[in-house]
């Protein structure tokens, strides 16, 4: 039960996030839903993966952004707008800003001066989160692009039309 309270949580307020980054980016309003509903299923997807059925962050994040990318490819269609102006809002709850915030952490206490708040772990953690951090940012440009290259030579019209015309 406290995990489906967490996940509606999740869901709920990744909804507001991309919402938020899509009234940024000047996003039209016809499609702020979209983004908004875009971002939460993204990011459920990840939490239910990773802290649902313990699936890697990498992985999980992967999932979740090509579930984003290929959902706002056939939602682009519908509405008529480039699939970018709701997929990048989306992709942006799954920024993980917390390993790149302890990643600059760790780099400023390497080059403290002083010298007496290192440690020897201070070198090896700095260094996974930053390959962590980039590993995520790649993930997320990835997982994202996956729909378009699928998509690359024929549009999802293109292939309804194509298999109504193979039924002919």
């Amino acid at each position: 039960m406290e995990l489906l309270l967490h996940f509606l949580k999740d869901f709920f307020f990744a909804f507001f996030v991309a919402i938020g980054f899509a009234s940024l980016f000047n996003t039209p309003k016809k499609v702020l839903l979209i983004a908004g509903l875009l971002g939460s299923l993204g990011h459920s997807l990840k939490f239910l993966l990773h802290d649902g059925l313990g699936f890697g962050l990498i992985t999980a994040t992967l999932c979740g952004t090509v579930l984003i990318g290929l959902l706002g490819i056939v939602l682009a269609h519908r509405v008529h707008t480039p699939p970018v102006v709701f997929t990048m809002p989306a992709c942006i709850t799954m920024i993980p800003g917390l390993f790149a915030y302890k990643t600059m952490l760790g780099f400023i206490k390497l080059t403290d001066e002083s010298g007496l708040s290192r440690s020897p772990q201070d070198l090896e953690n700095t260094f996974h989160y930053l390959v962590l951090t980039a590993s995520l940012l790649f993930t997320l440009a990835i997982g994202i692009s996956i729909g378009v290259l699928l998509f690359r030579q024929d549009s999802v019209k293109m292939l309804k039309f194509a298999s109504r015309k193979n039924k002919a």
